[in-house]
């Protein structure tokens, strides 16, 4: 069973988000998002939004950093920074992601059926916030260490209250990761500015990768929507499933997809431009094409879901309704297609 097809799902082809959507609005986010994706066909898979307009502390970086466990983090004029204690910016950010989960209990109250959240993971994480001495934390390997495992603590505390607050739910983990290319290429600037942070050895990254998603006891999703995201690492991590851009994929490309579905690794297939552009029969031809060529009948393909590129949260409202409506379309089109 893919991580994204939770136990009693039978629709073969789903549509979800990738995690930000537009606007200053909670509630609205949240519902906006709930009404679009959940359906009576079982098609969408709907989401937590993150509303980076918001300000500091609702965006990716900002969310995660506020999840630390015994890690106080502070915003400082360079970015996120470790510190002895938690201070105003601490405060701000457990305040607006109080506000998320009291908006999504309300909205999803008797909901039964999946719901996935996502989180800022480990190297994207370490390689923003910054040590006390003003370099990134990716730089240190000990603080690389403690900041996974505190995040991981953190991560299991966030699930945990969202299955509390929505009981019905079965919560999909989506582990975002848009620098572990950076990272593993060294290609992040040190904070002179002069200098490139050294790159992290591969194995090191897919093993942290590997501890942080074994943590969660539901289904996983890992997403990377860098051009040069790694498939082969990604997928020896564990995850459920991966979550990646296709949209100007290689037919290169395409064979590591078909080899992650091969290898029972399901996919969430980012097809849809984050500007609206792709239509949704677009979006169905860019992956049925893509697979025939990598040799896999769409048929034959088990945890396959349609999603934008990347996050909406630059765009505007009525953008990310039209784009985040296209995949719904695609994948109903895509489930035609494949007989589901």
């Amino acid at each position: 069973m893919s991580a994204t097809t939770p136990a009693g799902d039978r629709a073969a082809v789903r549509a979800t988000g990738i995690g930000s959507w537009p606007g200053r609005s909670a509630r609205e986010a949240v519902r906006t998002v709930r009404d679009l994706l959940v359906d009576g066909e079982g098609v969408g898979l709907p989401y937590l939004p993150e509303t980076p307009d918001r300000g500091p502390g609702a965006d990716l970086v900002g969310r995660g950093a506020g999840l630390l466990v015994d890690l106080a983090v502070d915003l400082q004029p360079s970015g996120w920074r470790l510190v002895d204690r938690p201070g105003r910016d601490a405060g701000r950010t457990a305040s607006l992601l109080r506000e998320d989960l009291d908006e999504l209990a309300e909205a999803y109250e008797d909901y039964a059926g999946p719901l996935k959240v996502q989180v800022c993971g480990p190297w994207t994480l370490a390689a923003t916030v910054q040590l006390t001495r003003g370099e990134r934390a990716v730089s240190d390997p000990g603080a690389v260490a403690d900041l996974a495992a505190s995040l991981a603590e953190g991560m299991a505390r966030h699930v945990a209250d969202v299955r509390r607050l929505v009981p019905g739910a079965e919560v999909v983990l989506q582990v975002d990761e848009p620098a572990l290319p950076s990272v593993l290429e060294g290609s992040l600037p040190t904070a002179s500015g002069y200098g490139r942070v050294r790159p992290v050895d591969a194995q090191v990254v897919g093993d942290t990768l590997r501890d942080m998603l074994a943590t969660h006891d539901g289904p996983t999703v890992l997403h990377c929507c860098h051009p040069r995201a790694p498939l082969p690492l990604l997928r020896d991590s564990g995850a459920g499933a991966l979550a990646v851009d296709l949209v100007d994929a290689s037919p290169a490309r395409w064979e590591s997809v078909a080899a992650t579905l091969e290898s029972g690794t399901g996919l969430v297939a980012g097809v849809l431009a984050t500007d609206g552009s792709t239509p949704d029969t677009r979006a169905r031809e860019v992956v049925s094409d893509g697979l025939e060529r990598a040799g896999l009948a769409l048929d034959a393909v088990r945890g396959l879901v349609v999603s934008p590129a990347c996050g909406l949260g630059g765009r505007t409202v009525e953008t990310a309704v039209r784009v985040q409506r296209s995949a719904l379309d695609a994948a109903r089109r895509l489930a035609e297609d494949a007989g589901g």
